[in-house]
């Protein structure tokens, strides 16, 4: 925009400048005629005392000294220094009679400026300027898409690593974990056993990242399928899958159910909720801390005994890849998939917490 503003003052400017030249030779000749007419003034002045007018042009004389002798102007503020120049839609000619009549050093003339000049300058600015605008726009964009190919490539190249990766991992880890729940863990020993949970918890950390990944990746894609769901049976089944990651930690986890709501949801997409909340609470919890659930009829309330979010950080907690404590792993995906799901069902997640006692995240629906 600077250089189409640009490019418009030097072209205004040039055509002003060729208009005034243009000009320039008529009014030199109107001077001429004035200046004899001062000059047959000066030398009857004793018998004729009457300034001589034009209906041609206005003017205007004036000493050495640059005041003014006689003038027909309304405006009074004459460059005086200039030839030439336009000023107010006005056109001023300045020249210097060979002699002093009446004492005229300068002699001014004034006209009037030809209003069609102005409309040409003005269409031809906002056409050409138009013109010039398309073309940069045309050209920048062509220069965007070839200089952004190689990061578009590159963006895409890693789009699709991720989804192989992804669907990669599926398989074997979903084995591991099948593989795993068929294992009478009552018949081996304790070091055994606890080495076959680690492996499981493992596993399990895996599958629920995939999940995470393959609901960013492809949730545009995502069919809801929605059915009448019973939420205090959904979170029985959820904590009883968490179990053994707060068992890993000593977490006690206490599931207060108050009310039996059915929701009109997807089961899938409301256990992923479910689990990305569970899975929050028990990463930043502290050993041997506590995780209340709580079930009302238009509410469910996860509390953990963490480490707690600074009041000022919660607002942006559920934006996608933001991380308040970078001491534990994880992407940052969690709660940003769990708006996402809330915002589908036009459920209000809320979040409240006190620094190093406990944080507590809320999920309200209407009846």
């Amino acid at each position: 925009m600077l250089l189409i503003s640009t490019l418009g003052i030097l072209y205004y400017n040039f055509q002003k400048d060729l208009m005034l030249q243009t000009k320039r030779l008529e009014l030199s000749d109107f001077a001429n005629e004035q200046i004899l007419k001062l000059k047959a003034l000066h030398v009857n002045f004793e018998n004729d005392r009457v300034y001589p007018r034009d209906t041609r042009f206005e003017s205007a004389i004036f000493d050495s000294s640059k005041k003014e002798i006689f003038s027909t102007f309304d405006f009074k503020q004459i460059a005086l220094d200039e030839v030439i120049y336009l000023q107010n839609r006005k056109i001023y000619f300045i020249k210097e009679p060979e002699s002093y009549y009446l004492g005229t050093k300068f002699l001014v003339l004034q006209v009037p400026s030809d209003a069609s000049w102005h409309q040409d300058v003005s269409k031809n600015i906002l056409f050409y300027g138009a013109g010039f605008f398309l073309v940069m726009m045309s050209l920048g964009y062509f220069l965007m898409k070839l200089f952004l190919k190689p990061m578009r490539d590159a963006i895409e190249l890693l789009d699709r690593f991720i989804k192989d990766t992804t669907h990669e991992l599926n398989t074997p880890v979903n084995a591991i974990i099948s593989n795993i729940e068929m294992i009478d863990k009552n018949s081996l020993d304790e070091k055994l056993a606890k080495k076959i949970n680690r492996i499981d918890i493992g596993a399990r950390t895996v599958s629920n990242l995939y999940q995470d990944l393959t609901y960013l990746v492809l949730s545009h894609k995502i069919i809801s399928h929605n059915e009448q769901l019973d939420l205090a049976q959904l979170l029985k089944k959820r904590v009883e899958y968490f179990e053994l990651f707060a068992n890993s930690r000593k977490i006690e986890i206490i599931l207060d159910i108050k009310a039996n709501p059915s929701l009109h949801v997807d089961r899938k997409k409301m256990a992923k909720l479910i689990d990305n909340l569970l899975s929050n609470a028990i990463k930043y919890n502290k050993l041997k801390g506590y995780i209340k659930i709580t079930l009302l009829e238009c509410e469910f309330r996860i509390k953990d005994s963490g480490k707690g979010i600074a009041k000022d950080k919660i607002k942006e907690i559920f934006e996608r890849y933001k991380r308040v404590d970078t001491t534990v792993g994880g992407f940052g995906i969690g709660l940003s998939i769990v708006m996402m799901i809330a915002n589908e069902y036009k459920m209000q997640v809320s979040m409240d917490s006190c620094e190093n006692e406990w944080t507590e995240v809320s999920v309200k629906w209407e009846s």
